[in-house]
């Protein structure tokens, strides 16, 4: 038995000696110290990388409701918070993790119109094409009047025209926005797609407010009916941000489809850039995304030869709706890293970049669901979610030559905006999207940080207050590098975190772009991290090799490595002239969505179908310009 009582008596004892003292100082007594002892109190700079999609579409956009999706935003919201939801096919989806942040992007053209006609309200029966097109619905063939709408729409003609069926879907498009968003945990932020294609060549933006309910409630959405001059859209925006004192911003889509269109070097009109213009591109497109399921928009293999890795997801054989082949010239003004080439001579010319801009990703579903992974694609629109014969699907079909065609198997699985801020809000998020601290992927998490300067050394890559050293010293990615000290080259300390679902990491490598001496611009690509080997040069000492087994649709992480980090310092450095640097990290090879298609169904693919692929993540770049 345990004598608890004269165990206490004891302790007690030993625990009040006579002599015994009042340890305790009071509050009183303390000073204020000049310096907080918590070293984390001041810091302000953002510590977290949020991933999201700014591209998401649901049945309110006419091109999908009308063409039989019916999924609204309510079942975008609930997947995207992590939910699961039953797709439009019947199948159970659920990301493997919520998203951080999501714009449910409808197209505003005829925005929800498709709901109306669904449910016959008497606002979308009072013109003959609105009775038409829901009888279509009612006899089950709606297909025919996406293709009517499609054609109007084309011509910039609205059969519809009823303002207050838009006023009140701009109000729902808040009212939904606004119901599902939870600061600080999930982010929504009110927007909506402005649709131009003159031509069919793709000029779409995303248009982006950072604003609540009180501000956009005063503005209805500009769309391409309205215009499909990116001026006027320009003009929109400013009238917007003087009118309700808010902020917006407009994210150009992946240029590959625009034919020339997206980056070139005249205005809407023909005329040559001004410096006004300049400046108003580079205001309100402060970010570009390259990356999405209708290709990959960083770099092309006929523009940067010397690439190994510029074939990544290519689409290039036409316009949006295959109606007019691709000409080789187009390629300069359709790809982000040739773009960011052409800014930096229109900035000599001018005095101001239009084309500086970060660079994301997102996944422009038309399914509510904004699936990237290889495993859980649920593909870009719902007749294009898994199945036994969406290996053979056309996407969009051209009606002058099927090699112009867009087949579901071009498709890829992408992409994620991820931007580096305080706290997951909407304005930190936005800021993070204004300020270029952002970066792409092209559909895993994998987290990739840079900061550029004049005094870093290369073992401060493993310092634990890697990202406070970088602020206070140099500046991160979608910054300005200021000229440094006479004589010295921009260093740079880089590191880079594989998804924690997913693939090692096989390399770290940084393209920089520059303007020559005679003007001409220049690129070069560094290897400066190889996981698992050395670099020798300029470049990894051999391949990472792959651990894919097709059939099985798997791999092992026994290749590449988890974190890479790496310091790299300019070698060819010229202060005098204007240059760029961004980061590109490249997974090891793992199964793409097709493999994972074959094995669950038990199909083989057609022989040239891609059956693996290394899913990537780039930054916004980081630009030098001589004092």
């Amino acid at each position: 038995m345990r004598h608890t009582l004269g165990t206490l008596s004891i302790l007690a004892t030993i625990a009040t000696p006579a002599a015994a003292q009042d340890v305790h100082v009071p509050k009183s007594d303390y000073a204020a110290p000049e310096a907080s002892y918590s070293p984390y109190v001041d810091d302000h700079y953002p510590q977290d990388a949020y991933f999201g999609d700014t591209h998401l579409h649901t049945s309110w956009s006419a091109d999908a409701g009308l063409a039989g999706a019916t999924l609204g935003p309510e079942s975008a919201y609930r997947v995207a918070r992590g939910e699961e939801i039953e797709s439009q096919t019947g199948q159970r989806f659920k990301l493997i993790r919520p998203l951080d942040f999501v714009a449910v992007a409808d197209h505003a053209e005829n925005i929800g119109i498709a709901d109306y006609l669904m449910r016959g309200d008497p606002l979308a029966l009072g013109t003959e094409a609105g009775k038409r097109w829901h009888e279509y619905f009612q006899a089950g063939t709606g297909i025919d009047a996406a293709y009517e709408w499609s054609a109007a729409n084309a011509k910039g003609e609205d059969p519809i025209d009823n303002p207050e069926i838009d006023s009140r879907v701009w109000d729902q498009v808040i009212d939904n926005a606004e119901r599902f968003y939870e600061p600080g945990v999930f982010t929504t932020f009110i927007g909506y797609e402005w649709t131009s294609g003159p031509g069919s060549n793709n000029l779409h933006r995303n248009i982006i407010f950072r604003d609540n309910a009180d501000r956009t409630r005063r503005v209805g959405p500009f769309s391409a009916l309205d215009s499909d001059n990116p001026e006027d859209l320009w003009e929109y925006l400013a009238a917007y941000e003087e009118t309700t004192g808010g902020r917006v911003l407009a994210i150009p889509h992946n240029g590959n489809l625009s034919n020339g269109m997206m980056f070139m070097l005249e205005t809407f009109d023909g005329e040559p850039f001004d410096t006004a213009y300049a400046e108003t591109r580079q205001r309100f497109e402060r970010v570009v995304e390259v990356t999405q399921p209708k290709g990959t928009g960083e770099a092309h293999p006929l523009l940067s030869p010397d690439d190994a890795f510029a074939d990544f997801e290519i689409m290039d054989s036409s316009n949006l709706t295959g109606t007019v082949p691709k000409e080789p010239g187009m390629l300069k003004t359709e790809y982000a890293r040739e773009a960011l080439k052409l800014g930096l001579e229109e900035e000599a010319r001018l005095g101001t970049n239009p084309f500086k801009f970060g660079m994301i990703g997102s996944t422009d579903s038309h399914n509510a669901i904004p699936s990237t992974r290889e495993e859980n694609w649920f593909g870009k629109i719902y007749f294009v979610e898994p199945s036994e014969h969406r290996k053979d699907g056309i996407f969009i079909e051209s009606a002058v030559d099927p090699r112009y065609s867009i087949y579901d198997i071009d498709l890829g699985a992408s992409g994620l905006a991820a931007a580096w801020a305080t706290e997951n809000t909407r304005e930190a998020i936005w800021d993070a999207f204004a300020r270029r601290e952002v970066f792409a992927t092209t559909g895993t998490r994998l987290r990739v940080r840079v900061f550029a300067g004049w005094d870093f050394e290369e073992p401060e890559v493993q310092r634990p207050d890697f990202a406070a050293q970088g602020y206070a010293r140099g500046v991160p990615m979608g910054g300005d590098l200021r000229p440094g000290p006479e004589g010295a080259a921009p260093k740079f300390m880089v590191r880079a975190l594989r998804d924690p679902d997913g693939a090692n990491l096989d390399l770290v490598q940084i393209i920089k772009g520059w303007l020559d001496a005679e003007g001409n611009t220049q690129e070069k690509i560094w290897d400066i991290a190889c996981g698992g080997r050395e670099v020798v040069g300029e470049a990894c000492e051999s391949e990472v090799g792959s651990t894919v087994d097709i059939p099985d649709a798997s791999y092992t992480n026994d290749i590449g490595q988890a974190v890479l980090g790496a310091y790299w310092e300019d070698p060819e450095f010229d202060p005098a002239r204007k240059a760029f640097y961004y980061i590109r990290v490249i997974e090891i090879p793992t199964p793409r969505w097709t493999a994972y298609d074959a094995k669950y169904f038990g199909i083989e693919m057609p022989d040239d179908a891609p059956t693996a692929v290394q899913d990537r993540a780039y930054s916004s770049p980081i630009w030098y310009t001589p004092g």
